[in-house]
């Protein structure tokens, strides 16, 4: 049983919360960057084609802050340290890294926009 930063006690993700989780391709791609590489910089993500290419940098940074870092740090998907700016794997990691590694993996037969 894992604990997520929200206080929640945890015995497994269901397969309803982790397509939750991957319903947003920014997540997605977090997700995928901190499996390819741990830990993580938060700078990093923009330049790792996180953002759309054609988003504005501003509306990017306040979706990636205000929403998707906070609802995967609380989930206990990754562990983001605001003081830092270091995301690095969670306690939950390894409950959604089998569908990371599937949607890497047939990437090219998945719906446009995967990750």
């Amino acid at each position: 049983m894992t604990k997520t930063r929200d206080g929640q006690s945890h015995t497994g993700s269901s397969l309803s919360e982790q397509f939750d989780i991957l319903s947003s391709p920014y997540r997605r791609r977090i997700l995928v960057a901190v499996a390819n590489r741990n830990p993580r910089d938060e700078d990093e993500l923009r330049s790792e084609g996180i953002a759309d290419d054609d988003e504005n940098l501003d509306v990017f940074e306040q979706k990636l802050y205000h929403n998707h870092l906070p609802k995967l740090d609380a989930a206990g998907f990754i562990d983001w340290n605001r003081e830092t700016g270091t995301i690095t794997r969670g306690p939950r990691f390894d409950e959604i890294r089998p569908l990371i590694k599937l949607m890497t993996e047939h990437q090219d037969e998945l719906p446009a926009g995967w990750p």
